[in-house]
Order: structure tokens, then sequence, then C-alpha cells
């Protein structure tokens, strides 16, 4: 067909399935980029120019002046489920499909991965392992965690991937589990297994524990920061595995020096990716995982599959499934 694909910051886009990279390689040529995660409008759309798909990861941004000067693209399809970095008024305007995985592909490995992160900080795992690898197995007194049983969970966001997080912390652990999300209806939410809560203000002074499942838009920047830590129960533990942006690292930081955070567990974090000189990593109550809540086996070939799909259909001349629509 002689089209041209660029797969964009994707580090795990048709590694570990290399059937995945054949079968775009059948459709035309196959371009690899890696770009600074700030780069976009006609810096962005200079270095594509040329490329008709894009398969595009978390980073970077397609935004209004990248559609302005970018030539023809077809196609637009996230390796993943979020699309917060593409301007999706601009791609309507200008003919382009953009599509995302499915969510229910993303929703078990995300989700393990949330509780996962959660009972790692309230159980002091990696930071005890790391004293037996150091010889001070006579420390283990010091590690002193948790139980989630009977404690109120809170969830930032219950939807897709936050309403499978609220099952297995409510009936796999016997946690009270709240939840606070604006665009869910209370009855739902109530049928998704959790105690709805109408403000954040009132979800914050009640929860043990915060799970952040939340997608990024622009009414939540930040909306973890100074006043709403002040709002917490000392002693609350926090992971997000949904956006770094979520969160101000100013005020996290603060409220790790203060003691009212007793432990964070994140899978994403602003400006990512960090290096190792980040200020965050210098507590041994906070860990920090490079992005990897999707990547499971299962999860990364469900997420090829449909990139792949997508790319077919178009080409074929047919509107590929789930378009992302205004």
């Amino acid at each position: 067909m002689g089209v041209k694909i660029a797969i964009v910051n994707s580090s795990s886009f048709g590694r570990n399935f290399p059937e995945h990279l054949e079968k775009l390689k059948k459709f035309g040529e196959v371009d690899r980029f890696q770009f600074p995660y700030d780069m976009h409008g006609k810096e962005l759309a200079e270095k594509l120019m040329g490329y008709s798909i894009i398969v595009a990861s978390v980073k970077p941004y397609y935004d209004k002046e990248f559609f302005e000067y970018k030539d023809k693209t077809l196609l637009i399809t996230r390796h993943g489920i979020g699309y917060d970095n593409i301007d999706i008024k601009s791609a309507q305007e200008k003919g382009t499909y953009v599509t995302k995985v499915d969510g229910y592909v993303e929703r078990e490995a995300v989700a393990e991965s949330a509780v996962t992160l959660l009972l790692d900080v309230v159980r002091k795992v990696r930071g005890a392992s790391l004293k037996v690898k150091d010889g001070k197995w006579s420390e283990r007194a010091s590690f002193m965690g948790a139980e989630l049983r009977d404690k109120v969970i809170g969830i930032i966001g219950i939807g897709n991937i936050g309403s499978r997080v609220c099952e297995i912390l409510r009936y796999g652990f016997n946690a009270k589990v709240i939840a606070y999300d604006p665009y869910v209806p209370s009855g739902l939410i109530r049928e998704r297994g959790a105690e709805p809560v109408e403000t954040l203000e009132e979800f914050l002074k009640e929860a043990d524990m915060i799970s952040l499942n939340a997608s990024l838009n622009k009414g939540n920047y930040h909306m973890l920061s100074f006043k709403q830590f002040s709002m917490m129960k000392d002693g609350v533990y926090i992971v997000d595995t949904a956006r770094g942006e979520l969160i101000d690292n100013e005020a996290l930081m603060k409220a790790l020096d203060d003691g009212k955070v007793a432990g964070v567990g994140l899978d994403v974090i602003e400006n990512e990716p960090i290096d190792e000189n980040h200020p965050l990593l210098k507590y041994e109550n906070v860990v920090i995982t490079p992005h990897i809540s999707a990547y499971t086996r299962e999860c990364l070939k469900g997420m090829g599959d449909k990139v792949v799909s997508d790319i077919e259909k178009v080409l074929n001349g047919e509107e590929p499934d789930g378009v992302i629509k205004l």
C-alpha cells in the first residue's frame, strides 16, 4: 500500500509481540521515533511529515498547532487508553481518526498494579527486602505495616479501572470502599461496590488510603495539592496509576515531610520519565515504578491487536472501531 507508519515513543509496541510489527510492515514503511516528551506543535509536525499513520504513546503532544502544520494524517492510534495528549477537535477538523485501546484491555492489569503498589507501601515490602539484601535481617521490627481489612479506601475515578480496583479491595480484602467521581451517578457508584462521596473535601477527610484512577482533564490538574493534603487524615497512603499530573509533587513532598502521608506508590509521575535525581526518590516510603501498570503479556497483546486492527481498517477504507469524537 506504500503508506508510512510512525511508532512514536512507544517502548513496548512490537517488542514482546513482534508479529504486530511484522503485520504493519506489510502495509508499508514503518519507523520508530523517540522524541522529547514536551515536543509539540510545528516541530513535531515537521518530524512526522509524510507519515499518514501514527502509533502514539502518552507523550508527546499532538496539539492544535501540530494539526495546523501536519500534512494528511489518516489515523493516530493510541497504544493505550488515555488520549489527553491529543487535541481531538483539531484532529476531527483535519479529518484524522483518533482511536485508543478499549478500556477492558487494560482494566485488569492496571487495577492489579494499583493494588500491588498499595500493598507494597502499606506493608513496606520493598524496603524490607532491601534490608535483607544489605544483611540487616535484624531490623525487621521496624517494618510495621497495616491491614487493608476494614480500612476506608477511597477511589478517585470509579470508571473502567477504578471499578475493578473497588472489586478487588472490597471483595478480596473486606475493605470499606468510598468513591469520588463527579462524572458517575451515585446509584452507579453503589452498583460498582463503593459508597459515593459527593465532595472531594469529604472524601479526603474519610479515606485511610487513596487510589487515583481518574483520567486527566483540564479540571483536575493537581487535584491533590497543598489544600487537599491538609484535609487528609494523618498517616494516609496514596497510590497513583492514572496520570502523574493529578498530584502536585511539591505539595506531596511537604505532606511526606510533615508525616501527613505515610506512604506513596506511583506508577506515573508528572514530567516523566524522571532520572535518579528526582527529589521524591529520597523518601524511603515512596515507591516509584516506570509507568508499567499495563505491562502484562495479556494486556500488551490486546493493545497491539487493537492498534493493528485500527490501521488495517483505515487502510481498507473503513472507519476503525471506537473512534474518539467530541
